[in-house]
């Protein structure tokens, strides 16, 4: 996992670190004096020429690899124990961000869990809503049919009763024009006196 919120903290340790490794690398080229940048003194000063009147007639020994000033292990162990604080505090907030970082991420499946129970229960409960209220509009349809059957049936009766009360006015108006015609013909047929 990357954590790139990290480097701008990490970068003036990282700096530091680099220094000290650096100059713990060019301290068998160099005197300790140019790496660590001790300040101006009479003690040091004279430390120095003490020390390079000593080196110089013989020049066959290597330059020491370390420091050999007065609290050299001192400073070197105490540059050491920072840089090894700095590391511990970067993997400590490395660890913790991380820990925060999954925590998130565990509650958002949390969330997004609850969600879909929520949105299913909604569902469900729709589902069973939408049901009962389409089995009580069918009850009340097939009353509404009953009503109108019932209706239809009477007005149906009625209208059966008039075509019946119809075609018996239709036979008997028959029959009365068949009397007019049987009248209108024997007054037709009888001789002149």
């Amino acid at each position: 996992m990357n954590h790139y919120w990290c480097f701008a903290d990490v970068y003036p340790i990282n700096t530091k670190i680099k220094a000290v490794t650096m100059s713990n690398q060019e301290g068998e080229n160099e005197e300790p004096a140019q790496e660590l940048a001790i300040p101006d003194s009479l003690f040091f000063a004279t430390l120095e020429r003490d020390e390079f009147s000593s080196e110089c007639p013989s020049r066959k020994e290597p330059p020491p690899a370390s420091p050999t000033y007065p609290g050299a292990d001192t400073a070197m162990a105490a540059l050491d124990g920072k840089s090894s604080n700095y590391l511990a505090a970067l993997d400590a907030n490395i660890e913790n961000l991380q820990k925060r970082t999954q925590q998130l991420i565990d509650k958002i499946n949390e969330n997004r869990k609850k969600d879909h129970t929520v949105m299913s229960n909604f569902r469900e409960s729709l589902l069973l809503k939408v049901s009962t209220l389409a089995e009580k509009l069918e009850e009340m349809m097939f009353l509404i049919y009953d009503l109108h059957n019932k209706l239809m049936q009477d007005k149906l009766q009625e209208l059966s009763d008039a075509m019946g009360r119809i075609s018996q006015i239709g036979a008997e108006l028959r029959q009365v024009c068949h009397a007019v015609e049987a009248a209108y013909k024997d007054l037709c047929i009888q001789p002149e006196m």
